[in-house]
């Protein structure tokens, strides 16, 4: 949910990139951090363990625009890809504003994928949030890897994409598909908070 500061008149809307370990979730703010510049970014935060590199979340605001006259910015966080946070995964959902599904798009990949998916969705319910109202973006990352290793865009969308959103296949280590993503879900929390403007 969305804060609104009316004395600065600043939106601050909060997108998380969920899916299973290792997908190239923490890969895509890394890559979208380096690209911003300093001027226009926060402090990015990063809490690792032995076992999964990001435990709690990487924070990155980013200014985007306004909605009348109130400027948005952006958090941007990533939830732990283990199934053993799970605790800790639903608390980086809350009061998320959009969420971005990382897939991996190895073929032996595709069971830990909808195990995440349907885990997301039950994370949600939890906080009283039906997925299918939720500004949702499907990202298929490590498309860069061998043909034969991998499931193409189609098939994924097929196993994954229920609710058939928009969906990127992406090369997150080298930024392909990065920004088009964050595009596309800022966009979509962007005309969702806009039909309930604050000021409206």
């Amino acid at each position: 949910m969305s804060l609104v500061n009316f004395t600065a008149r600043e939106i601050t809307c909060k997108i998380v990139y969920y899916g299973p370990g290792r997908s190239g979730k923490t890969t895509n703010l890394h890559y979208v951090y380096g690209r911003v510049p300093e001027t226009r970014r926060g402090r990015m935060v990063s809490l690792a363990t032995q076992t999964d590199r990001t435990l709690f979340f990487d924070f990155l605001p980013i200014d985007l625009g306004q909605i009348s006259g109130f400027s948005t910015r952006f958090q941007l966080y990533t939830a732990p890809g283990q199934v053993y946070y799970n605790a800790t995964r639903r608390l980086v959902l809350q009061g998320a504003d959009g969420v971005v599904f990382v897939g991996d798009s190895q073929a032996r990949q595709l069971d830990e994928n909808i195990e995440s998916l349907q885990n997301l969705q039950s994370n949600l319910l939890e906080h009283g949030v039906d997925v299918r109202a939720m500004p949702l973006v499907m990202q298929y990352n490590k498309q860069d890897l061998p043909p034969e290793l991998i499931l193409t865009p189609p098939e994924l969308d097929d196993a994954l994409n229920f609710r058939s959103v928009p969906s990127f296949p992406a090369d997150a280590l080298h930024g392909k598909g990065v920004f088009e993503t964050h595009k596309s879900i800022s966009e979509l929390v962007l005309k969702k908070l806009a039909a309930g403007s604050p000021t409206a």
